[in-house]
């Protein structure tokens, strides 16, 4: 391995509850430090499928492509995220092949996702992990405090007018209390 390059494994997959995107989160192998990358749903399942080691009926699209390397007799021997730019990352799939090694050009997911299946490591360029990795207990703002809690703004007229609608509803309805009816001690 290069002394460019720095070896993470695949820490978790996280849901963003806002967007139908995913994160994948990488770990550095030997610190705290870990990179995240935007993912799409499909390739965050198949990600997913591969470390959880799901037999599918059929191959999925990563599946496919480990069998075409087994097919042609060539090994995965890495995959590597080598660069990112804007918010793009880049990944590279290396391969080897009649004693000769071969890099192909990959989106990082698809790479990752094929790691995973072929249980090749993955290594990020030390450059990517510099600008993207995230120390947490160095990026977490420090607070002893706990958070104050400010009252809110007092609400314009019209806000309030607007609200009455739902006091009004809300006094009307008829609930029921469920310690009404509750006897003092139990029954015996």
């Amino acid at each position: 391995m290069s002394s460019e390059m720095v070896e993470v494994v695949i820490d978790s997959i996280r849901v963003h509850l806002m967007a139908p995107q995913r994160v994948v989160v990488l770990k550095q192998v030997n610190e705290e430090r870990y990179l995240t990358i935007w993912v799409g749903p499909y390739e965050a399942e198949a990600i997913t499928v591969a470390l959880q080691e799901v037999e599918m009926v059929r191959p999925l699209t990563h599946d496919l492509l480990k069998n075409v390397f087994k097919a042609f007799n060539a090994r995965i021997i890495r995959v590597e995220i080598v660069k990112l730019e804007g918010d793009i990352y880049y990944g590279n799939i290396v391969a080897e092949a009649d004693g000769r090694e071969i890099q192909i050009d990959s989106r990082s997911s698809d790479a990752i996702a094929l790691a995973a299946r072929a249980h090749a490591p993955i290594l990020v360029h030390s450059s990517v992990m510099e600008t993207a990795g995230v120390y947490p207990e160095q990026d977490m703002p420090e607070t002893n405090a706990p958070a104050r809690r400010e009252a809110p703004p007092p609400l314009s007229d019209d806000a309030s007018d607007r609200l009455s609608v739902f006091k009004d509803f809300i006094d009307k309805l008829e609930i029921d209390d469920p310690d009404k009816d509750k006897p003092d001690s139990p029954p015996t």
